[in-house]
Parts: structure tokens; C-alpha cells; sequence
């Protein structure tokens, strides 16, 4: 009997056909999963939270990314800083479990060596005299917030092309003044698939139709492709009246300063893979909601007008809806080749009252259902690509194109590693 021939994680990428899906083993084999990890969570920016998880001096937020982690810190003077979560002396974790806290000082819970919130070590006992305590302080990680967004590379040197997203989206999120928020909810879920998978799904609305009516109520699945071939008489006279409605409010946001147009930055060619537009909601225009009008009367920010669309942006495992009276704000991180965990945070403004400016049953409906929505997509999904009578089909090139340019910015980034 001849020997079964293993094909390596690059052989896998290379056989897969232009256009269409990865090779089911992508999804399920572990070796691809480490280095998934090690090159899109550890090497790139990462999103693991939002200046609202710490909004006190003192108060931490620690998150688990693969074998690492990471502590999140408001300090003394309200910076955010971040850290490995190792201490210094025999490798303890010191916040031991992810999630939130508030603390004085970082204290390890072996041998209880103290850090300052500047990551300083200043309590140890029993090391002598000659001992140099400036040399023990906590591993920095690099952080940067963009919005309500907290940004982390574990890399020595982050990807300095992370400062395109900064530039284009600083001025789109600038009327909202993301940082004066806070979480109204909060919700965390394990999808039973690969995190490619969760991205894919995110990436197009060819589903929606079909599988998200709380959704659908609002958002526009036109801006992510159209295919007229086909397509009745009243469908057609649909998408033109959708691309005047487009056109007009365009127009009418811009007359006020706002930046709408498409920013793509998904090519190979980069390593902070973004992409943000103004988009249209239906009905109303003002919110993600079951009747598509605002679900919080204190709307973020400075902002007067209710009626402002939808700021959405994307990266390689997270999305963002930034709407006049909340935001929605997503990320995926990988837990094993068939489970990722998805955090969905709802952030409203800082004075908002609960029962008095908004109702959190409304608030939250929309995306609540869809997130569970998508994660049976995604579990259904992963299922059927590790059965063995699957081959991968080809892609909509009206409204999967992302999904392909996905799959080739992910070869790329591979290749640069040497995988």
C-alpha cells in the first residue's frame, strides 16, 4: 500500500483554483492553524478591544491570543498601555484569567512581585541588594487606539502601514468622539469554525437575503454586489432606485463635511488589511434597528443629525458599524482550527441612561440575531468543508469578489513569512 502523501500548508494554498474557495484542510488541519496564528494574530495589528473595556485609571482588560496574552491598562495619567501578561520572575500569568478588572497595581499571584500601571517593577522581596529592579519591568506590547478602537501588535516591529488606517479613518469616526462611550452591551460567542470561515461569511452579503431578516430590515445587501443577469423587471427597478437613494444621500452628507467614499486597502501588496465606506441604511437612515430610526435619543458625540448612515469598516478579523445614536464593534479570535470566538461590544454615549435615552432590547436586537444567525452559517460551513466529498466552488464575481481578494492577500502574507 502506497503511502498517503501529506501536502504542506503552502502546497494547499498553491492548489487552490483562482476564484474560487480554500481547500477544506485550510480550515481543518492544526499545523495551518498555528501558523495562521503566529502570522495574522501575532505578526499583524490585532483589534482586542475598546477604550470603553477601560475606562478608569486602574482599570485592566486582558485578552488570550493563542499561546499569548495580553494585559490592556488604563494608567495614571489615562494613557492606554499594554503588556505581556508575564511576570518577570518565573513566567506567571498575572492577571490569570482574560477579561476585566481593576487594580491598583499589577500584582503577580506566585511571589507577588508589584508593577506600577507603567509597567515598572516596584515591589520584590527577598532578591538582595544587587539586584536591578528597572531591569525586571513588564514586556511592552505596541498599542495604539483609533475611535473607541485598541489596536495591539505582538511584533518587534509592527507593520508601519497601520498608519493609513489611522489617517483615513481619525476624520470618519472624528464626529462621533468614539472615546467618550460606553458599553450598554456586551456579547461574547464561540462559532464551531475556523476564523477564515467567520471572515468569509462576514465579508458578503450573497447570504443575507436568505438567512438575516432583522438584518436585511436596515442594512443594504447591494453595497456588497448586484448581479442584474437574471433578475425580474421590479428587482432591476429595485437596484436603480437603491443607487439614486445612494447618490442622493451621498450628496446630502457631504454638503455637511462627512467623508463617505469607499476606502479599500485589501491587496496583497499591504499588512493592515481595511476597508471603510459610508453606507446607506434603509428606511430611516439612522440605525441598525427593527424600524431603523435611532434606538438611543443621545446621539454620540457632537453629532445633531440622526440620519448619517452607517460608518462601517472592516479588517482581517473584525467590523464596525458606527451609526448617529451607537456603534457596534466586532472581533474574531482564533481558539483551534474549528473554534474562534466572536466579542460584539454596543457602545452608546457616556451620559446615556438606560430606560431613558435608549432601550436596550432595541439597541441590540439587530445584531444579536445575526450574530447567531452567522455562527450556525459558519458552523454549517466548517462542517461541510471537512467532509471529504468537498471541492471548493467558485466564488460570485458580483458579490464574493472580497472573498477572493481575501484568500490572495492571505497567500501573500504567508509567503512573506516563508509559509
Amino acid at each position: 500500500m502506497s503511502e498517503v502523501q501529506i501536502q504542506t500548508h503552502r502546497e494547499l494554498i498553491d492548489s487552490r483554483k483562482k476564484g474560487h474557495g480554500m481547500p477544506g484542510q485550510l480550515f481543518g488541519r492544526q499545523d495551518v492553524f498555528e501558523n495562521d496564528v503566529d502570522v495574522f494574530f501575532h505578526k499583524l495589528w490585532i483589534l482586542v478591544g475598546v477604550t470603553a473595556d477601560i475606562p478608569e485609571p486602574g482599570d485592566v482588560h486582558t485578552v488570550d491570543i493563542g499561546k499569548a496574552s495580553v494585559i490592556i491598562v488604563r494608567d495614571d495619567d489615562e494613557n492606554v498601555r499594554a503588556y505581556r501578561n508575564v511576570c518577570r520572575h518565573r513566567g506567571s500569568r498575572i492577571m490569570k484569567k482574560a477579561g476585566k478588572a481593576s487594580v491598583g497595581m499589577l500584582v503577580c499571584p506566585y511571589h507577588q512581585w508589584t508593577y506600577d500601571l507603567d509597567g515598572s517593577l516596584k515591589h520584590s522581596t527577598h532578591m538582595g541588594n544587587d539586584f536591578d529592579a528597572s531591569g525586571h519591568s513588564l514586556i511592552p506590547v505596541h498599542v495604539k487606539t483609533v475611535g473607541a478602537h485598541i489596536f495591539v501588535c505582538l511584533a518587534d516591529e509592527p507593520p508601519a502601514d497601520f498608519e493609513k488606517l489611522e489617517t483615513t479613518m481619525a476624520p470618519r469616526f472624528a464626529p462621533y468622539d468614539l472615546t467618550r462611550t460606553k458599553i450598554a452591551h456586551e456579547m461574547e460567542i464561540i462559532e464551531n469554525g475556523n476564523w477564515k470561515l467567520v471572515m468569509e461569511n462576514n465579508r458578503e452579503c450573497y447570504h443575507c437575503a436568505g438567512t438575516h431578516p432583522e438584518l436585511t430590515n436596515s442594512f443594504l445587501a447591494e453595497d456588497f454586489g448586484f448581479c442584474p443577469d437574471g433578475q425580474s423587471e421590479d428587482a432591476l427597478q429595485g437596484y436603480e432606485d437603491y443607487l439614486k437613494r445612494n447618490a442622493q444621500s451621498r450628496e446630502n452628507w457631504e454638503k455637511d463635511g462627512l467623508v463617505c467614499a469607499a476606502f479599500e486597502s485589501l491587496d496583497e501588496s499591504v499588512d493592515t488589511n481595511f476597508r471603510t465606506q459610508r453606507l446607506v441604511i434603509a428606511g430611516a437612515n439612522e440605525s441598525q434597528t427593527m424600524d431603523t430610526k435611532v434606538a438611543c435619543t443621545k446621539l454620540l458625540g457632537g453629532v445633531e443629525r440622526r440620519d448619517l448612515g452607517d460608518v462601517h469598516m472592516w479588517g482581517h478579523h473584525s467590523w464596525t458599524h458606527v451609526m448617529s445614536d451607537h456603534a457596534v464593534i466586532a472581533y474574531a479570535l482564533p481558539l483551534a482550527p474549528d473554534k474562534t470566538v466572536v466579542r460584539t461590544v454596543w457602545l452608546v454615549h457616556e451620559d446615556a441612561v438606560e430606560g431613558v435615552d435608549y432601550d436596550l432590547k432595541k439597541l441590540t436586537e439587530v445584531w444579536i440575531a445575526t450574530t447567531n444567525q452567522d455562527a450556525e452559517l459558519v458552523a454549517n460551513t466548517h462542517a461541510g468543508t471537512q467532509d471529504p466529498a468537498y471541492i471548493p466552488g467558485p466564488y460570485s464575481n458580483y458579490t464574493e469578489a472580497p472573498l477572493d481578494q481575501f484568500a490572495r492577500w492571505y497567500d501573500a502574507k504567508l509567503k512573506a513569512q516563508g509559509v
